[in-house]
This record gives structure tokens, sequence and C-alpha cells, in this order.
């Protein structure tokens, strides 16, 4: 349960808000650049004759 926050509400769910977005954001961007990176290694492997990936 939230606590009241009287006059504080706006800023302080904003910036909960804005946190869970960024950390949103970053976890995204990593997958993201995690899969980018495994496909381009796969594909260096592949062109250097290794087939045991």
């Amino acid at each position: 349960m939230l606590p009241d926050l009287g006059k504080y509400a706006l800023p302080v769910l904003t910036a909960y808000g804005a946190s869970l977005g960024l950390i949103l954001a970053i976890v995204l961007l990593t997958l993201w650049r995690g899969t980018r990176v495994r496909r381009l290694l796969r594909d260096v492997e592949q062109r250097q004759g290794r087939t045991d990936v």
C-alpha cells in the first residue's frame, strides 16, 4: 500500500515512473545488443570455418 504523499505525490510517482522506464530501457537495450553481438560472433566464426558452434 502506498503511503500518503500529500503534495509530493506527483513528483514522487513521476520519479518512480521515470526510474522504472529507464530500467526497462536498459534491460531491453542489453538484450537487443546481446542478440546482435551473438549473431555477429556466429557469422565471424562461420567465416573462419568453425562449425562446432
